[in-house]
């Protein structure tokens, strides 16, 4: 009798324990980096580089797929865009150009924008089996000589799972996406092309 009522409370705690981590926030700290080769069509010539955040909120998602406000996953702009700002500097200066981030008038110009980044639970169809379903979108604004050329560059991910991912896990898997985000934007002929006109 005894040992029933202490294995239907350790059930209990148990279960509540599990509910709990499940419905916890994460705020997570990514660390995306570009990998693709960048087109070299700079000859040293400065180039105003801004990074910005574009999204209305610094939550990307929730992982319950719910309303659970314990559950948001968060992820800073005060600690993204220092490190996109890091990477478009890279990508600029790989290109053949002196990045800076003053203004000039006349000086060529390139803005790269998170314009937004979603993480969603979704049905995978499989029994005992969800998903995570994660998109980011960049805009890269490239402005010289009274011209403008805007790109819109997509990642999408979705990530299977048995168990929720954990913040480590998360954090990953948004850098990865937002790497591949970068890749794009910076490996576009067209871009760099308007930077070197």
């Amino acid at each position: 009798m005894l040992r029933r009522h202490f294995l239907r409370i350790s059930g209990v705690l148990l279960a509540s324990a599990w509910l709990a981590g499940c419905a916890s926030p994460q705020y997570l700290q990514l660390s995306p980096e570009r990998s693709t080769q960048v087109p070299q069509v700079g000859s040293g010539q400065q180039v105003t580089v801004i990074a910005q955040d574009g999204r209305e909120s610094d939550i990307i998602g929730n992982r319950a797929g719910g309303g659970m406000s314990t559950a948001h996953i968060t992820v800073s702009s005060h600690e993204l865009i220092p490190r996109l700002q890091e990477e478009a500097e890279r990508a600029v200066r790989d290109m053949g150009f002196s990045p800076t981030t003053e203004q000039a008038e006349g000086r060529p110009s390139l803005t790269l924008e998170l314009a937004s980044l979603n993480y969603a639970r979704g049905d995978s169809g499989q029994p005992l089996v969800d998903e995570a379903r994660l998109e980011g979108v960049f805009r890269a604004i490239a402005k010289n000589k009274g011209t403008t050329y805007t790109g819109t560059y997509t990642s999408r991910r979705t990530q299977g799972y048995a168990l929720k991912p954990d913040a480590d896990s998360n954090a990953r898997m948004l850098s990865d996406l937002l790497s591949d985000g970068m890749n794009r934007a910076f490996s576009d002929p067209e871009l760099a092309n308007l930077l070197a006109r």
